[in-house]
Parts: C-alpha cells; sequence; structure tokens
C-alpha cells in the first residue's frame, strides 16, 4: 500500500514507538479563545476531622493531571481532603503530551511517585494488563470513604468504570459527543421554505446522516450570522493528530453497528482481524469526504478549539463534538447562547452487518450511542503508598454534591453522564442548578437530552481499551488525514488503516491483544 511521504513518517514513528504512545482522546482545556469561563466553586462536603481522630493523618497524596480545566477539580479539593483526612495533597501538573508517559513509566518501574491519576478510559488496555493499577471494590461500599453512587452513571459510561468485572475508574467526567444545531436557523420560516422547495422534505432537526448532509449543502455559503460574510453548512477538527479521528468514528458507527451486530466494529474478537476497511466504514468514510465540501477549508488544518470558536462565533448551522460546546456556548463571548440545540448522533436506515457480511435496512433510523472521548476518571496505583486515602479524595470529587456543579458549569472538562444530572423524567436534576449556572433554559433542556439519549442507547460504539490503542488510532488517523485531503480514497484510506492495525497487533503479540480485546468487549 503506497502512502504519502507525511503518512509514512507518521507512521513509522508509530510502529518503533512504545505500544502507549501520549495524548488525550478529549482535550482536558477548552483552548477557545471567543468565549470566557465562569467561577462556580462546588460546595464542601466533607467534615473537618477532629485532631487525633484522622483516618489519614501523616499521610500524602499524590495526583498527577493534565494541565487544562479537566484538572480544576483536583486543587480546588486539596483544604476540604487535608482537613478532612489529616493527610496532605501534591497535585503534579504536566503536559497533555506527557501525561501517560510519566504515569506509565512510573508504574512500569514501581516507583510509587504518583499515587494516583486522573486518567484517560482508554489506557486502561496497558493499565490493566500490567497489573499496574488498584481495583476499588473494597473500598466502595466502605463507610470511612465519601459515598458516591456508581448505578447512578447512565449505561455507557459506566461500563467504562470497570474492565474484567472490577471497578478501577472512580466516576468523574463523562464523554461523549452529540450533535449541535443553531435552532433559530432550523426554525426560520424563511429557511424551511427554501429547503423544501430545494430538496423535496421538511427542514428539521437531522436524524440521519443523509438528512445532515442536505442541511449542511443548503446553509454552506450564506451569512449565518449577520456580518454579510458567507459562513459553513458544518465545522469539524480534521488536523491530523488532533482528535478529528473520532468524528468518523461517530459517523461510521451506525453504518457498522446494528441490533444483529452491537460488538464487531474494532476487530473480530477470535482472530483479532481488523475490521476498520469494511463496508460500512468505506461508506462513511466516502459520506465524511463529501461532508468536507460543506465545511471551512482550513478546518482540515484545525483543532478542536478552531472549531469550536468558529461555532461559537455563529459561522456553521451544525457540528457534532463533546459536551464542553455545549456549556461554552452559555458563556460571555457566545454569539448562539439561546440558539444551539442538541440531539444525538445521527444514524443511518441500514448497516453492513459484518458478520453476516451483508447490508441489513432498518425502518427506523439506526442511531448508536458513544462514549467517545477520555471520561477522564481517578485511577489508583498499585504502588501507591497511601492507596486509602488516594480512594478517599477520588471518592470526595465523585460525590453527588460535586459533580452536580462541575456538570452544571461544563466549562471545566467534566460532562453529564449520572441520573441525578439530567432533568425529569429522564433524571433526578433539576433546572435551577443550570439556571442558576448561567445556561439557557431551551439549549440546556436539548443539551440534556441528547446526552441522556445518548448515554442510554442501548446500542454503543464500542470503546477501544486494549494495549496500543492509541497507536491505533493514530494510525486511522494518518490515513482518514490523506482520505479528506483527496490523497487517497476513501476504501484504500482503509484498507492502508487495516495493515497498519494488523502490523501493530503483531508487534503487541496478537493473543495477548486478543485476550485484552475480549476482556475489554466483556467476552
Amino acid at each position: 500500500m503506497k502512502l504519502s511521504k507525511a503518512g509514512l513518517g507518521i507512521l513509522l514513528a508509530l510502529l518503533v514507538a512504545p505500544a502507549s504512545l501520549a495524548g488525550s482522546s478529549k482535550p482536558g482545556g477548552t483552548a477557545v479563545t471567543v468565549v470566557k469561563t465562569g467561577n462556580l466553586p462546588p460546595p464542601r462536603v466533607a467534615p473537618a476531622c477532629k485532631p487525633g481522630h484522622c483516618p489519614f493523618a501523616g499521610q500524602h497524596v499524590t495526583v498527577i493531571v493534565s494541565i487544562g480545566p479537566i484538572a480544576w477539580a483536583i486543587p480546588e479539593l486539596k483544604d476540604e481532603f487535608e482537613a478532612a483526612t489529616g493527610a496532605t495533597l501534591t497535585v503534579v501538573q504536566v503536559p497533555f503530551s506527557e501525561h501517560f508517559d510519566n504515569f506509565y513509566s512510573d508504574v512500569l518501574n514501581g516507583a510509587g511517585k504518583y499515587d494516583a491519576s486522573i486518567a484517560g478510559a482508554w489506557w486502561l488496555g496497558e493499565l490493566v494488563a500490567g497489573d499496574y493499577i488498584l481495583a476499588y471494590d473494597k473500598y466502595y461500599n466502605d463507610p470511612r470513604f465519601p459515598k458516591w453512587d456508581i448505578d447512578e452513571v447512565l449505561p455507557g459510561p459506566r461500563s467504562l468504570l470497570f474492565y474484567g468485572g472490577k471497578k478501577y475508574m472512580v466516576a468523574n467526567d463523562h464523554d461523549g459527543q452529540v450533535m449541535y444545531y443553531r435552532r433559530d436557523l432550523l426554525e426560520d420560516p424563511r429557511h424551511q421554505a427554501a429547503f423544501k422547495q430545494k430538496f423535496g422534505y421538511a427542514l428539521a432537526v437531522p436524524k440521519t446522516w443523509e438528512q445532515f448532509r442536505d442541511v449542511a449543502e443548503y446553509f454552506n455559503g450564506r451569512d449565518l450570522n449577520g456580518d454579510s460574510v458567507s459562513d459553513s453548512g458544518l465545522t469539524m477538527f480534521l488536523k491530523p493528530g488532533a482528535q478529528g479521528l473520532f468524528h468518523f468514528m461517530l459517523l461510521s458507527a451506525p453504518f457498522v453497528i446494528g441490533p444483529d451486530n452491537p460488538k464487531l466494529y474494532w476487530f473480530d474478537p477470535k482472530t483479532m482481524k481488523p475490521l476498520i476497511d469494511g463496508p460500512g466504514h468505506v461508506r462513511a468514510l466516502e459520506l465524511l469526504v463529501e461532508l468536507v465540501r460543506f465545511g471551512p477549508r482550513e478546518m482540515l488544518t484545525w483543532d478542536h478549539g478552531q472549531s469550536w470558536d468558529y461555532f461559537l462565533e455563529g459561522r456553521a448551522a451544525l457540528t457534532f463534538t463533546w459536551g464542553d460546546l455545549g456549556a461554552l456556548a452559555q458563556q460571555e463571548g457566545s454569539k448562539v447562547k439561546g440558539r444551539i440545540g442538541a440531539a444525538p448522533i445521527p444514524g443511518t436506515h441500514g448497516y453492513y452487518n459484518i458478520a453476516q457480511r451483508k447490508w441489513v435496512k432498518t425502518g427506523q433510523p439506526n442511531l448508536v450511542g458513544n462514549t467517545t472521548g477520555g471520561s477522564w476518571a481517578g485511577v489508583i496505583s498499585k504502588y501507591s503508598k497511601a492507596p486509602e486515602a488516594a480512594y478517599y479524595l477520588l471518592a470526595l470529587m465523585a460525590s453527588k454534591e460535586k459533580s452536580q456543579v462541575y456538570a452544571a458549569r461544563g466549562w471545566d472538562g467534566i460532562d453529564p453522564g449520572r441520573r441525578f444530572h439530567f432533568l425529569p423524567p429522564d433524571g433526578s436534576g433539576k433546572l435551577d442548578t443550570y439556571l442558576k449556572a448561567g445556561w439557557d433554559e431551551a439549549d440546556i433542556r436539548d443539551y440534556l437530552r441528547a446526552y441522556s439519549d445518548n448515554f442510554g442507547n442501548p446500542l454503543q460504539l464500542p470503546y477501544l481499551r486494549i494495549p496500543g490503542a492509541y497507536s491505533y488510532w493514530q494510525a486511522l488517523d494518518v490515513h482518514l488525514a490523506e482520505a479528506e485531503s483527496g490523497q487517497l480514497s476513501p476504501e484504500a484510506a482503509l484498507k492502508a488503516a487495516a495493515v497498519d492495525f494488523e502490523e501493530i497487533t503483531l508487534r503487541l503479540g496478537r493473543e495477548r491483544q486478543r485476550r485484552a480485546y475480549r476482556a475489554s468487549l466483556g467476552l
């Protein structure tokens, strides 16, 4: 398979690098410039211990986190944690590119420098397979620790807290992506009439990727924010190495995953044969390449922050991304507050059943939920000198009272995913919690309904949590970029990705990878 020089160079670097390259599957920082973040501190919930009766007096806990808003919650806990436990806390903040390598090196060598990490969910392949982190099952119901309810977490993100039937990640952030749209544009009678005349059906919130494509085409080139400058039908972030591959993963999910094929997406769990070049994946990439025409050409070089800025400036009708964007849209400087609707990722009217090797038609749109992103949450090092104190800290952060504030303010990178985050009838949350945080009522209702539907969907895009997950993702990212820029056809790009997947699997050991993959899927 012939690669571009750039693609070949990146791929060679991947294949000689460690199996678990550093990186983030959802950026922890907002990286936007057009809005300002707010100031909403969480309440104190742990009472101070009495001298002589502090449970972890004299102990010390060191937590490593990535620099950025996703790390803000830990320093906020310092005074409360130390007063409640008698222990002391050090928070080490490092760049995203160094976070995994620092923590992995520490556990690999058994050094115990870090007691815990706010880790990405995809790390568990390396960390559990190497027996480097502790399961916290024995601590979970222990009355010595702050209480939090794992059953409050919706099914999609809850699955990421477990590995091999044991609890490893203490709930914090709940990542997944939804579609965002300009409510004001879709409800405008002039646009509704013109759209129907052009496409022959009513303009509405897209439920399928075909409808999404039509809406993007219709609005592309129009002035969407009143500044007399042409804007775009959609915005994405497609810079290689900047998480753009998640656009493809989400778009392709309903072309591959269906009621008769809930798990076959990445590999055949019996053989570890790559499935990434299957007909469903190819059709999805063909559509993604077509969608590129309806956004600014510059987005081929954009990271998430640049794409989010474009939407927050009112310059795109559609996008699909993490929960951060919905929260940032409520902040000072946003031009879409009160206009930003949200809905689950669009579906398809058919998917390719890999096991049966045939296309299956569906009457209703085939919608697939996702937990795409890091779902940044606490893990405890096996070599921690204070594992119980470390769990106390992470459980305190997971408490309902604090999690409600984290999700409501949103710009801290911590997204909703528990029943008490959602409004009735989907959950037990309260509208006032969000209104006090500055949300527009229509925006928050759409946003929470979209995430509730996404995480509650019984069909979920399988999350890749095996050794080398990041290497597989980066290899895929290289070839997606080649297709998006027109260097390779979608079919050729995915065939090249499959070849690279096979090489990575062989390097890491097929049987080892097969066992890890099956465990990650609960097989």
